[in-house]
């Protein structure tokens, strides 16, 4: 019996996966299963949905139902997947049904970090990891002023943006010097930091949240510094924790995320894992790029056609219309340093080795003209 590849998640990943084998197989039997409603959107417009007069309805491009008879697959909505028989290649569903699977692809995505925070507001603490969380976050801002957010970095600034833009006066809190602290120097997180100050963003660098408290109908933030803020919504935006638990029940080689070669195998020949979820020959990249090469990769080996994934250059553009920006971090472990030109139309950062080789940028203002330039000088991600 020709078993179906089945696909546990409808994320980007998930249908990025199920799109390009679609195209390359059009009689494989595929099987998307999603723990939600199954509707496809772009996650990265959450972020800035209020700038762009979206609603959460209006971010879902379509439903369980349309995409199946859009991409000739066969989705159940409302199906969560909470163990796999590698053994006997099923997987195991909350309401113990069992499904066959030829192979398996599990793009499960990542869960927000929450913060070890005290108080008895902490329950009240949003965070947005999806369009139904999102749902929930536009509805509590319904007649609000006032939002905090915890955290600076990429989606944090974003959200502030967003906000501030859209009227609300946004204190934002993170334990770095800076925003973006562990993408660009201090010269550019300067710059970034004045230009969203300019549009309302308060910053609070150099500090963490340490309670929630609610009093009235308002939360009160302390600090380690010991300074309060008041707000009457908090959004925790501290980073993404790959979903790793039922992999690692199952036996699967877990680190930062579920551990895969460049096919995007794991150490059983049947499993493979994409998106935020995976650590693809040691790199964790929550970003689109990264996923839409993975996917088309995967389908390919999926489809017959063993196919290693390789990453090109792939900057980053942060959705932060007070501050054009766009990065390209060198990976963590490399040795060198940054260069820096900064005049009040922007920021041009570049990283450089020891010799002289660039491995990554920052261009922040004007200087985001020298992107396509600069990309072309950069060494792939991964070979």
């Amino acid at each position: 019996m020709n078993h179906p590849v089945v696909i546990v998640g409808s994320g980007l990943a998930g249908y990025a996966v199920a799109r390009e084998l679609r195209r390359l197989d059009a009689d494989q039997p595929l099987l998307l299963l999603s723990a939600d409603h199954g509707g496809f959107y772009s996650k990265p417009m959450l972020s800035n949905a209020l700038a762009t007069g979206k609603t959460p309805e209006s971010i879902i491009n379509g439903d369980a139902e349309k995409m199946a008879s859009q991409l000739n697959v066969s989705i159940r909505p409302y199906t969560r997947v909470v163990a796999i028989d590698k053994t006997n290649r099923t997987v195991i569903l909350k309401n113990d049904e069992q499904l066959s699977y030829g192979n398996l692809v599990l793009a499960i995505g990542a869960d927000q970090i929450r913060l070890p925070l005290q108080g008895n507001g902490v329950s009240k603490v949003f965070t947005v990891n999806d369009v139904d969380d999102y749902k929930h976050f536009r509805d509590a801002l319904a007649g609000k002023t006032k939002v905090a957010i915890i955290g600076a970095g990429l989606i944090g600034c974003e959200f502030a943006n967003d906000l501030a833009s859209a009227g609300y006066h946004v204190d934002v809190v993170d334990i770095a010097a800076q925003p973006l602290g562990r993408l660009i120097p201090p010269a550019a997180g300067a710059y970034l930091k004045q230009k969203l100050e300019a549009v309302g963003v308060v910053f609070h660098f150099d500090t963490s949240t340490q309670s929630v408290e609610q009093i009235d109908s308002q939360l009160c933030l302390t600090l380690a510094n010991g300074k309060t803020i008041r707000a009457d919504i908090v959004l925790s935006s501290v980073g993404l924790k790959p979903r790793t638990k039922m992999a690692q029940e199952a036996g699967l080689p877990i680190n930062r995320g579920i551990v895969v070669d460049q096919l995007l195998q794991t150490n059983d020949a049947h499993i493979y894992a994409v998106g935020d979820c995976a650590e693809v020959a040691g790199k964790v990249l929550p970003f689109v790029m990264p996923i839409t090469h993975a996917a088309r990769a995967l389908a390919a080996t999926l489809a017959g056609n063993p196919t290693p994934v390789r990453y090109p250059a792939m900057p980053v553009l942060v959705k932060t219309p007070a501050c054009s920006t766009v990065v390209s971090p060198p990976d963590a472990d490399k040795a060198g340093a940054w260069q820096v030109e900064s005049n009040d139309d922007g920021v041009k950062a570049l990283f450089y080795d020891d010799t002289g080789c660039l491995l990554g940028f920052a261009l922040l203002g004007k200087a985001i003209m020298d992107k396509n330039d600069l990309v072309a000088k950069l060494p792939p991600v991964l070979a």
